[in-house]
């Protein structure tokens, strides 16, 4: 495979901006940055206006379990300081605190114990309240976000996906708000819990000795230096593993989809191959980025570490100077100990948020692309179209540069059978995305009844079509539930019934479980041409006004053809029918054939006439014959 494929297909699958629509999972990567963070931000809070009690109050019981908890060592130290002027009065076997008591007074003891243990419980059962409520909030925000990115998709134009890929649309609803949610559950308590600690531990530590405090606060600029440091080297490979992720994850995709193309053609090695080279490169990344950030918590100890045999060298010389009790001493280096870990905690999440913020802005960027024009407030009525259709100089490119149809012009009656043909490539496909309103023309108009096709609601308009294309569609349920797909309240019999005039009954009759079969989600369970009697009778269930074959035999045999044609031909009585054929033999009935090429009709006429005219369908006619192909 050249470079310059590569990149294209690396650059597809984890940026998502694949022109044909296909591709793996690019997602949003650990360490990318938004770019707009404060934009995002704001944002962000508009949109959670409506949690936001919720998310304060939590904070707040955030910021109390935490003050909660730095409380407790200080208490514990008068503890301590009980505990050793005892001792010192039973070895000095005299009174030194006046209390008339001579030795360790117990209930005191017992009493701050007790009373530390109710701190440490509240703080605990503030944590969980804290914890349970943004439980609840997050997976509403992932509910509600889930739920509009689905709906956004109905509503986004088919020129969307054309040009981004499959995985990238996935990502955001479940890599980007996963993100986002998990977020706003751990990280942003985490962060605010980590903030209120280190003010706290810091103010704490001042009530006991200034000096052990101020050392203390000396090791922030190399603890600051050291995180800075390791986030700095270990995010450009956060980037690339995540990269090489979505490359790995696409091709694997691809070769799942096509396995036996890439049987057929002998490519195993090759996919292999290829497979390895990302994958190492996957792993080269991964590799280094976990290092990196292993090392995180070891560096983060070992400057602690300092710290902490600063503070016991200095606390010891105050002891001995009686400048501090040992129960201060304790209570000191248990802040000391406590004291860099959230510091760690802010570093991680200052990068967490950034990642938040890329996340948040891809799920927004999506919320906001443009979608289709509204439909019209006053819509006609599809139950009162006949089916004739007038294509009025109808010109559309896929490219606003690039004109595919140029002036596409054809009136057809209501009920009669009209045959697109002409060469891979006329635009002949196109114009039955033009006419179901999947793409708006350029310029011209296509009329139903002689309405403009706008005048009708997308959803009415296409209730009018049924449709049977060559690529065909089934999902993973019965194939009773499958063929119903047609018409939601059709009554078992009617689904057999369809069956039997779309000559699908007999062979789904000899399957293991008949209608009550369930497909598998590539449907690779029956054959292709069993697949396309399916959606033959799925469509002749529909019972539409405007039927579309678009190569609707081309995986029948010839005598299963025959049959079809004569439960198509009673179906098509009455119905305005459009069908795409490259087998010219199948629409030698039509009442009229437009033969297109380039994006225009190059003739019209029926078979016979076009056949008399020895012209270009005349030419793609024959051409079968010479290629060997059966009339």
């Amino acid at each position: 495979m050249s470079d310059e494929k590569k990149k294209f297909r690396g650059r597809r699958r984890a940026e998502g901006n694949n022109p044909v629509n296909q591709g793996g999972p690019g997602g949003m990567m650990p360490g990318e940055k938004a770019k707009d963070f404060k934009g995002t931000m704001k944002k962000l809070v508009v949109y959670l206006r409506r949690y936001m009690p919720a998310i304060i109050a939590c904070l707040v019981i955030a910021i109390a379990s935490t003050v909660l908890s730095i409380i407790g060592p200080k208490i514990l130290g008068g503890a301590t300081d009980g505990l050793f002027s005892g001792l010192m009065e039973m070895i000095a076997g005299a009174d030194t605190n006046g209390d008339g008591v001579v030795g360790i007074n117990m209930n005191s003891i017992l009493y701050i114990l007790l009373f530390c243990g109710g701190i440490y419980l509240v703080s605990a059962i503030l944590m969980y309240i804290q914890y349970y409520i943004l439980n609840n909030i997050a997976n509403k925000i992932s509910y509600t976000l889930r739920e509009q990115i689905s709906a956004k998709i109905n509503r986004l134009p088919l020129a969307y996906f054309d040009t981004h890929s499959t995985g990238d649309v996935l990502s955001r609803i479940t890599n980007d708000v996963d993100t986002l949610t998990t977020s706003l559950n751990q990280s942003v308590p985490q962060m605010v819990s980590a903030i209120t600690s280190v003010i706290g531990v810091v103010i704490m530590m001042f009530t006991i000795n200034v000096w052990m405090t101020l050392i203390t606060l000396l090791i922030l600029p190399l603890s600051f230096l050291a995180v800075t440091q390791i986030v700095k080297r270990s995010q450009p490979y956060y980037k690339k593993q995540q990269e090489y992720l979505g490359e790995a994850n696409g091709q694997v995709e691809e070769m799942y989809g096509g396995h036996l193309v890439v049987k057929a053609f002998g490519q195993e090695e090759a996919t292999e191959a290829e497979f390895n080279e990302v994958n190492e490169k996957l792993y080269g990344s991964a590799w280094k980025s976990q290092f990196l950030g292993g090392m995180m918590m070891p560096v983060m100890n070992f400057v602690g570490n300092i710290g902490y045999v600063l503070v016991v060298i200095l606390g010891g010389y105050f002891a001995l100077t009686g400048g501090i009790t040992v129960g201060n001493i304790q209570a000191f280096i248990q802040y000391v100990r406590n004291f860099t870990q959230p510091i760690t905690q802010i570093a991680n999440s200052s990068n967490v948020l950034q990642q938040t913020a890329a996340a948040s802005e891809r799920v927004f960027a999506f919320l906001d692309e443009v979608e289709e024009t509204p439909d019209t407030e006053h819509p006609v009525d599809p139950a009162e179209v006949e089916g004739s259709v007038y294509f009025a100089h109808v010109s559309f490119g896929y490219l606003p540069e690039k004109t595919i149809i140029h002036d596409f012009s054809a009136i057809i009656q209501p009920g009669q059978q009209v045959a697109i043909v002409g060469p891979t490539g006329a635009g002949k496909t196109t114009m039955v995305k033009l006419l179901m309103r999947f793409y708006d023309v350029n310029s011209g108009a296509i009329l139903v009844d002689g309405y403009d096709v706008k005048q009708f609601t997308r959803g009415g308009l296409r209730s009018m079509f049924g449709m049977v294309l060559q690529d065909t569609w089934l999902y993973n349920d019965t194939i009773m539930e499958n063929i119903r797909y047609g018409r939601l309240d059709a009554t078992d019999e009617e689904v057999i019934e369809a069956a039997r005039a779309a000559q699908a009954d007999r062979f789904i009759r000899t399957l293991p479980e008949g209608y009550q079969m369930v497909l598998n989600e590539e449907a690779s369970n029956i054959s292709q041409g069993q697949k396309q009697l399916l959606t033959i009778a799925r469509t002749i269930l529909s019972q539409p006004k405007i039927l579309i074959l678009d190569e609707a035999t081309s995986s029948v045999d010839t005598r299963t053809e025959m049959s079809i044609q004569k439960a198509m031909k009673t179906l098509m009585e009455g119905r305005t029918s459009f069908v795409i054929a490259h087998r010219l033999s199948t629409i030698r009935d039509a009442d009229m054939i437009l033969v297109m090429r380039d994006g225009d009709i190059v003739e019209t006429g029926t078979h016979t006439e076009l056949l008399e005219k020895g012209g270009f369908y005349a030419q793609l006619y024959n051409s079968q014959f010479e290629t060997g192909v059966s009339a």
